[in-house]
């Protein structure tokens, strides 16, 4: 019997992605930090829209989640680092999956409405 019914919500599979992935920034995030590591600044000039405030929001939600890991060198000027974790590597074929689905619906959205009706 699937665990995703209305009274196991809290057990279900679906329920703990979304609440990890739900982050308007958090697939993109997870998306870049998967290619390398990275530095905040990195990470900020890859998102022009996105505050110094919600990135740093953002970044350590996915720390509390265990999806991304912070590192502190002890150096002046102070240096961090953000990677993924070894469970958050493990999200990198789905996001590949989930790009490949946008694209695939892209096209799709571009057809003419009597080609997605056949």
């Amino acid at each position: 019997m699937s665990r995703c019914t209305n009274e196991f919500l809290e057990e279900c599979g679906f329920t703990s992605a979304q609440r990890i992935l739900s982050g308007k920034w958090s697939m993109l995030i997870i998306f870049f930090l998967s290619e390398k590591t990275m530095r905040f600044n990195e990470i900020q000039r890859l998102f022009p829209d996105i505050t110094h405030a919600t990135l740093t929001k953002q970044l350590r939600i996915l720390e509390d989640y265990g999806i991304v890991e912070r590192t502190v060198y002890s150096q002046i000027p102070p240096k961090v680092e953000y990677a993924l974790s070894d469970i958050g590597m493990q999200l990198k074929p789905i996001l590949d999956s989930v790009m490949l689905w946008g694209e695939v619906y892209k096209k799709h959205q571009n057809q003419p409405a009597s080609a997605t009706k056949a």
